[in-house]
């Protein structure tokens, strides 16, 4: 259900890598949640570095939408890179089983898997 990486990278130069990544593979950043900075500022101890990237490809969400509107609920996709236990990770839910929770068409699990697949590289090649 999770494509998680550990790499050897700093926090921010894994968030600074992950996100140029998303841009060579045709993917945009549509939003970047700093979840340790918010919680913090809410006054919660939260000791970990988190960031949610809110990734997107028009094509691919075009077509997912074409199929199914509701599915805007699981768009865009997210990848996230945090820190646990001294070591930095990037990582995702994937999108082939989430959508196969979601629907049971073919040409929609067609779609999850190469977005799945491109985001996979992508995950690999920020690490």
């Amino acid at each position: 259900m999770y494509y998680v990486v550990e790499t050897s990278k700093s926090f921010d130069q894994a968030a600074a890598d992950l996100e140029a990544a998303v841009v060579r593979n045709g993917f945009g950043v549509l939003h970047v949640h700093d979840l340790g900075e918010t919680l913090r500022g809410k006054g919660v101890a939260f000791e970990h570095q988190c960031k949610v990237f809110e990734v997107c490809n028009p094509r691919q969400a075009g077509r997912v939408l074409a199929k199914d509107l509701r599915l805007n609920m699981a768009l865009p996709c997210r990848v996230s890179v945090y820190t646990e236990a001294g070591k930095t990770w990037i990582g995702m839910i994937r999108p082939t089983p989430m959508l196969g929770m979601l629907s049971p068409d073919p040409a929609l699990a067609e779609v999850a898997r190469e977005v799945e697949q491109t985001l996979v590289g992508i995950i690999n090649e920020a690490a």
